[in-house]
């Protein structure tokens, strides 16, 4: 039986709280004699974070911490009692725990409402400004951009058409500046967003975003790039610079538009990019006040102990930046509700109160569209590390604001900041969108509060991650830029923000940061969208849900026809057993460590022949597991990550969890389990619990280097040649037809077909399917077990997002009809065949088949895949390096 002083194994957040956060796990039957002199024996382990109760607790009294409530107790509430709701105990039950949850919750998640009482309402001063000569070493960029802690040549895509573009040629350019102290380097802009062909929901927030970007003051020079159809192009873009008075033309910027093929754009933009680095070297570092510092205040990956010591430590900071003149952002408007009476005790006038206010209501509005509301927030990692509800994380949360700095400002998303002060900018509580947001606001260096250990990092900001423990600094010291839990330990707040005021300052002035050091890092914006109202959710509550069973067509194919010689030739070639490897991040922020992952392999294994008979490794970055509401949108991502474990054309597969997302390791078990596979079939790894960046790097190398014949992951789920298909656009009749050929084919050999819903070839009266009831057989991502023609549910017009959820269905292949002007990047990993009108009509397209230039498109498709399944050729698009990867957040995903 272990015993512990109170002191040393408990910690209360403030005077009057009437619960404590336990510094490290206590298991059951602990003795601690607490602060009155009494003697508790914990009855329940409790995990290190996670909250006791301090006295009794009566039945519907609110549980207090940081002095303000977080919940209601549902009973009477022992001192000593492991205090836990529903949500907490439903999280950690989906976890491979060794010890036994208490079997009920003893409090609920009433939220409080706060009413701001305008009679009683009083102006609060700034913090008093200090006499300093402290500057840092910043590139000027004058009056009205400001001045930059970096010097950046941005390939901005102005839509996800040109994700993959600037991406690539951004690569070019990876190692030609090392070592040039004067220069960053060149950096990919690359994001999600305005990829239809239509209006955005977040046109506003995405041009806004864009305009701060084009003239922030780390950005020496930008490349604009554009595609032709694109609904924000570069007219619509240029008003809206003009209109709002971006001063772009003080940017050394150049505009290009994608009108020719993938490769040939790259040749002709190279040069370009090469001015633009000749401009954005003109310029050197020269001593600035710090009046011209903004810093972004961001927390990912929280735990209990973030509101203790990370979130106060960048409080402290920016305190001290303001009175030097400088300006601090707050973000991530959900992740405030429930601490509205400390952000508002003190603030600059009352309609600045007023705003914040509404800010909040209209985000809790924007969530109400979608079914959702801000209790969604907390992740799997927050709830493990004792963030119980969306009120105890927002309280914790809102320490980055100290108590004796007021607000001053409550801008909009990437509204720019034009003057110092203290400023809270309307963003979700998905940190990389809300940096996003902060950066394009004019935020020159981002504090980044972490309890978890998040690795993320900003492409033109640099980011100092502050970490909230010891034990998790230790951890994961390689990736770390500050350990705030020195604080708890042995240090004064005092003495820990001095030191770490003039690490700000170094960074400033060119001090590179960890994550600047490891080379990687993600940008993006606030997601779009899908309601503007609550008014379909009832009907998308109610929709059917695909049973699986493919669509009965034995009435339509007559037993007569025969299969090309060519078809069977392809549906002999169709594999037993994959030949990729693919490394899966299982959220957002452990996409571009997979990336890498699988960058170093092909590398190390180009021109070799591996003993498993892994051809090529592919990994899937993305956007989501983490930052988004839960429910269907939760759903519709796992499930179609697990259709990419399934895939025929997977070998090997390791997914790769950031450590404190909401789709962790244990939610992909679960998913799994329901298939019956043995998760033994996979790699699992994290980096975060595994010590950070190399070490999990070591790992996963280890990993694919062990002999694993009985692991391959295919072999149970692979299946007789199946076809995805993609049209964008209108299509011809003899598209039709050429389609109508190949399903029929595949139907009669025992294969699979998988079109989305809401395809034009299913309006087409020629095509096979015309007058049959066309019911979505498959949800979308969802992996088909059963061959036959398929209809796979898309809730997304975005050609990319369809693709997508097309290629987890488990088709070995997708053929694309693409008229719509959108340029289409290639999938990762799925192969696809486009088939084009003409070469002259589509220049910018590639494509494998030709109609109507004298051979049989089918005998062309059927040998091409033959090629392709084999292993034999790699389609273009894949070579190039034109591909990308964006999974869609369904009817109802929100960023929260």
């Amino acid at each position: 039986m272990n015993s512990y002083s109170f002191e040393t194994v408990f910690r209360i957040c403030e005077q009057g709280d009437n619960v404590a956060i336990a510094l490290k796990r206590l298991d059951a039957g602990t003795v601690i004699p607490d602060v009155s002199g009494e003697t508790w024996t914990l009855g329940h382990t409790v995990l290190e974070g996670h909250r006791v109760a301090l006295n009794r607790i009566k039945a519907g009294s609110p549980l207090i911490s940081w002095g303000l409530p977080f919940g209601l107790a549902e009973q009477e509430i022992q001192a000593g009692e492991y205090v836990c709701n529903q949500v907490m105990l439903d999280a950690l039950s989906q976890r491979t725990i060794d010890f036994e949850l208490p079997e009920s919750p003893n409090f609920n998640d009433q939220r409080i409402p706060f009413t701001l009482d305008e009679s009683k309402f009083v102006p609060a001063p700034q913090v008093d400004p200090v006499d300093s000569t402290v500057t840092f070493m910043g590139y000027d960029r004058g009056e009205v951009r400001g001045v930059g802690t970096r010097n950046y040549v941005l390939l901005l895509a102005m839509t996800s058409e040109s994700a993959a573009f600037v991406r690539q040629l951004a690569a070019r350019f990876n190692d030609r500046f090392q070592g040039d102290s004067g220069f960053d380097g060149v950096v990919a802009g690359a994001h999600t967003e305005g990829g239809e062909n239509s209006r955005p929901n977040n046109l506003d927030l995405l041009l806004r975003t864009l305009a701060g970007f084009v003239v922030h003051s780390n950005v020496g020079a930008v490349l604009i790039v554009d595609s032709p159809a694109a609904f924000v192009g570069k007219d619509r873009f240029e008003d809206y610079l003009r209109a709002h008075k971006y001063p772009v033309d003080e940017v050394p910027h150049t505009w290009f538009q994608l009108n020719a093929s993938f490769s040939n754009s790259l040749v002709q933009a190279e040069p370009l990019v090469e001015k633009l680095v000749h401009q954005a070297k003109k310029k050197g570092r020269t001593a600035q006040p710090l009046k011209h510092l903004k810093v972004a205040l961001q927390c990912g990956g929280s735990d209990a102990f973030s509101g203790v010591s990370g979130n106060p430590l960048a409080g402290w900071l920016a305190k001290e930046l303001i009175q030097n003149g400088g300006s601090a952002n707050l973000g991530e408007t959900s992740e405030l509700i429930g601490a509205e009476p400390y952000v508002l005790h003190r603030v600059r006038n009352l309609e600045t109160a007023r705003k914040f206010l509404k800010t909040v209501e209209r985000f809790d509005e924007m969530a109400a569209w979608h079914g959702h509301s801000a209790e969604g927030n907390p992740s799997g990692g927050n709830l493990f590390r004792g963030l119980y509800n969306i009120s105890i994380k927002s309280i914790g949360a809102a320490r980055k604001k100290d108590p004796q700095v007021r607000l001053d400002y409550v801008i909009e998303y990437g509204e720019p900041m034009n003057v110092g002060g203290y400023y809270f900018m309307d963003s979700p509580g998905n940190d990389l969108e809300s940096i996003a947001g902060q950066v394009a606001s004019g935020c020159n260096l981002v504090l980044f509060v972490t309890g978890n250990g998040s690795i993320t990092n900003f492409p033109f900001a640099p980011t100092l991650k502050i970490v909230t423990t010891s034990d998790r600094y230790r951890l994961l010291s390689g990736d770390m830029d500050i350990n705030a839990g020195r604080y708890l330990d042995d240090i004064s707040m005092e003495d820990l923000g001095a030191e770490c005021f003039d690490l700000m300052v170094d960074t400033a002035s060119g001090k590179r940061s960890v994550g600047e050091m490891a080379g990687h890092s993600q940008l993006q914006i606030w997601r779009d969208w899908p309601q503007n109202s609550p008014e379909l959710l009832s009907q998308i509550h109610n929709r059917p849900i695909p049973k699986g069973d493919p669509i009965c067509m034995d009435t339509l194919i007559s037993p007569d026809e025969v299969t090309e010689s060519t078809a069977v030739a392809a549906f002999a070639e169709a594999p037993s057993q994959g030949s990729l490897g693919l490394i899966l991040p299982t959220s957002l922020c452990s996409g571009q460590v997979s990336q890498m992952i699988a960058d170093r392999l092909n590398q190390e294994f180009e021109n070799s022949d591996r003993p498993d008979g892994i051809k090529r490794f592919t990994a899937l970055p993305h956007t989501e597991g983490c930052g988004v509401a839960r429910g269907s949108s939760e759903e519709l991502f796992v499930r179609t990550r697990c259709g990419y474990l399934m895939h025929p054309l997977v070998g090997r597969a390791l997914l790769l969890e950031h450590g404190c997302e909401k789709t962790h390791h244990d939610e992909f078990r679960i998913y799994l389990k329901k298939y019956g596979v043995p998760e033994g079939r996979y790699g699992w790894a994290s980096i975060q619990l595994d010590g950070g960046i190399q070490k999990v790097i070591t790992k996963v190398l280890e990993w694919f280097d062990q002999p694993v014949e009985s692991l391959h992951c295919s072999e149970t789920f692979a299946n007789p040649l199946s076809v995805g298909f993609l049209i964008g656009g209108e299509i011809c009749n003899a598209q039709v037809d050429l389609c109508n050929r190949i399903v029929v084919t595949l139907h009669r050999e025992g294969g699979t077909a998988v079109i989305p819903s809401g395809s034009p070839l299913l309006n087409q009266t020629d095509f096979i399917l015309n007058g049959v009831a066309k019911q979505d057989t498959l949800d979308y991502g969802e992996k088909f077990i059963k061959n036959g023609v398929h209809i796979m549910s898309n809730p997304s017009p975005h050609l990319l997002e369809t693709q997508t959820g097309l290629a987890a269905t488990g088709v070995h292949v997708i053929l694309v009809f693409n008229s719509s002007g959108v340029r289409l990047a290639a999938h990762p990993l799925v192969p696809i065949v486009q088939v084009g009108k003409s070469v002259e009509s589509d220049p910018g397209m590639s494509p494998d088949i030709v109609l109507g230039d004298g051979t049989d498109p089918v005998d062309i498709f059927w040998s091409r895949i033959s090629t392709i399944v084999r292993g034999d050729s790699i389609p273009e698009t894949m070579v190039s390096g034109n591909t990308d990867f964006q999974i869609s957040r369904g009817y109802t995903g929100f960023s929260l």
